[in-house]
Formats: C-alpha cells, sequence, structure tokens
C-alpha cells in the first residue's frame, strides 16, 4: 500500500506540473477589464476582451486594465481671485477608453499609475487654476458655474489620455476662519441695514397716514361749514327744541333772548 502511494506521488506531481504548464498557456480576461499584450515586451495593437485568451508563456504577457467607472476623491487647497484660502472637496468619476487601453498603458502604465501621475494632478491644477477667477464671495454664489467650469477643463485636460470624466461633484467648499468671520459680520450688518429701513418705511407710512388724516379731518370741517347755512342751523334746532324757550336774563332779571337771536348768535 505504501509502495503504490510512493509510486503514486511522482505521477501526481507530473500531472499538476502538465497542468500549471497548460495553463500557462491561456489567460483569463475578467468582467470590466481589457488586456494589453506585450509580446517581448512590445506593447501589440491588438486588445484582449472578456473571456480566454491563448497565449505563448516567456513570450507573451498580458496586463488588465478595468474600464468600469472609477471614483476618485480629491481634497485641494487653493488661493481666490482675493488672495482667500479655499479648501475643495471633489469627487470624480471617471473611465478609460475600452479602444484604447494599448495606447493609455503604452503612455502611462498600470491602473494605480493612471490615477497618481495624469488625474490627481490634473485635478489639482485645474482647480487652481478655475478658483483664481473668481472672489471667495463668488465661489459661493456661483457655485453650479464654478462646478460646470471645473468638469468642462478637466475634461479637456484628460482627454489626451483617453480618460473620460462621467460626473464631478464639487462636495464641499471649505474657508478660513478670518473669511468666515467677514461673511458673518456682513450678514448682520445686512440684516441690520434691513431691519432700519423697515423701520424708516414704516415710519414714513404712519407719517403719511397720519398727514391724510389730518387732511381728511379737515376737509370734512371745510365741508360742514359749507354746507351749515342759516336755514339749517334754523330747521335742526327747532327739530332738536323740546318746546321751552331759554331764557336769559340780566342784572334786573327782565331780558329776554328769542329763538331766532339764538341761532343767530351760533352763526
Amino acid at each position: 500500500m505504501m509502495g503504490d502511494r510512493l509510486r503514486a506521488a511522482p505521477l501526481a506531481i507530473l500531472l499538476l506540473l502538465a497542468l500549471m504548464l497548460i495553463a500557462s498557456f491561456w489567460v483569463l480576461i475578467p468582467v470590466g477589464d481589457r488586456g494589453v499584450w506585450t509580446r517581448f515586451g512590445r506593447v501589440q495593437p491588438l486588445i484582449l476582451d472578456e473571456g480566454l485568451h491563448f497565449i505563448i508563456p516567456l513570450v507573451d504577457r498580458v496586463t488588465n486594465l478595468s474600464i468600469r467607472i472609477q471614483k476618485q476623491e480629491t481634497t485641494t487647497e487653493a488661493a481666490s481671485q482675493d488672495l482667500q484660502s479655499i479648501f475643495t472637496n471633489i469627487v470624480v468619476n471617471w473611465h478609460i477608453l475600452p479602444e484604447k487601453v494599448n495606447r493609455i498603458f503604452q503612455k502611462i502604465g498600470s491602473q494605480s499609475a493612471i490615477v497618481e501621475c495624469i488625474i490627481d494632478p490634473a485635478i489639482t491644477e485645474v482647480v487652481k487654476a478655475v478658483i483664481s477667477r473668481y472672489t471667495a464671495e463668488e465661489t459661493i454664489i456661483h457655485r453650479d458655474q464654478l462646478k460646470a467650469t471645473i468638469e468642462q477643463e478637466i475634461n479637456l485636460r484628460l482627454a489626451p489620455y483617453f480618460i473620460i470624466i462621467d460626473d464631478l461633484a464639487l462636495i464641499d467648499l471649505q474657508f478660513s476662519p478670518r473669511f468666515r468671520e467677514a461673511v458673518e459680520s456682513k450678514q448682520i450688518a445686512q440684516q441690520e441695514e434691513k431691519q432700519a429701513e423697515f423701520m424708516a418705511k414704516k415710519a414714513i407710512q404712519l407719517a403719511e397716514f397720519q398727514i391724510n388724516l389730518a387732511k381728511g379731518e379737515a376737509e370734512s370741517h371745510r365741508i360742514l361749514q359749507s354746507t351749515l347755512t342759516p336755514n339749517i342751523l334754523h330747521y335742526q334746532t327747532i327739530q332738536r327744541w323740546d318746546g321751552s324757550l331759554p331764557l336769559i336774563t340780566d342784572n334786573n332779571h327782565n331780558s329776554f333772548v328769542e329763538l331766532d337771536d339764538l341761532i343767530e348768535a351760533k352763526r
């Protein structure tokens, strides 16, 4: 039994070596990748698609590059037009052109080299250049325009390397403590100014109301005086008379005032 096992061991080793040798003639390209085929170190024009491909060991070599969308997050410090320090946090989704993976590998190298040597420096340089065209306040007011400009210029910068930007998100804009304090002070001043304007308008409205009220009362008195003729006064006096005449006497207690005299006195 032991002798059979000892004889079988070399056969198993030979079989394993044979399988390894056979496997070395084949390479598997996984889903979402493309294979860059080099022969004697020279990049070949043929790009290997997903699946199993035959190669010659020690002669051919295959390097996989992902063509899926990749995510790269970068934090950059930039100076605005008014020399304020702005810290940006940007997320970029990108991918390489499948039909150009051999050219990309030839120019740049592996996946990590693409990020370190091309994408990160491009993002940093473009963000600094674009933000320098805006004041710190404008980066807040025109945030959408800032994002669109950065995305457009990064696309232009990466186009020669066959890298496409799928989306760019301007996650955060942070400013120096001095600038934040200045913004808060400005907001407080604006609020106080608006409050003062409101109080001034309210005072003007109140004054106009009182003027109009006084004008109305004066007009009412003028109309009343112009309409109170002697006949109307006489008529109103008769309507309100209770039938007894007022008696006014002098020191001798013998004077008498007629109704007409009273009305004439009121006029």
